[in-house]
């Protein structure tokens, strides 16, 4: 099927069991390819980040959020930095997210996919 170059898509990828959707994503025309590692439930210390233009990483919230350990975010983060790729940290999680932020070492991590300025005509499915 033919992709518009305005529309981004991803996949969720929450634990080591669901990399598998890392290789149907490739598949796709998708101008921007990117990866929610949200709610982030394990250590996935071999992303295979070939052909992917943005991760975007976040614990779980709410009243039974599991907990995210700072090793793996590190962990994703670095592995983003040596592929050239796009991270965005969005939050630690836990039942009052607005309260544990969105720093990891000293930083917010507000990256983007370098693909120009996106206009209104941009949509993320």
């Amino acid at each position: 099927m033919p992709w518009p170059k305005n529309v981004w898509t991803g996949v969720t990828v929450e634990h080591t069991d669901y990399t598998f959707r890392i290789d149907e994503l490739r598949k796709t025309g998708a101008s921007v390819r990117f990866l929610s590692l949200e709610p982030l439930l394990s250590s996935i210390p071999s992303l295979n980040l070939t052909g992917i233009d943005w991760v975007v990483v976040g614990g779980e919230s709410g009243p039974k959020a599991r907990p995210m350990k700072k090793k793996w975010v590190i962990d994703v983060r670095d592995q983003c930095e040596s592929a050239g790729v796009a991270f965005f940290f969005k939050q630690w999680g836990g039942t009052n997210k607005k309260k544990s932020g969105r720093m990891l070492d000293g930083r917010i991590y507000s990256e983007m996919p370098d693909i120009g300025k996106p206009d209104s005509r941009y949509c993320l499915l």
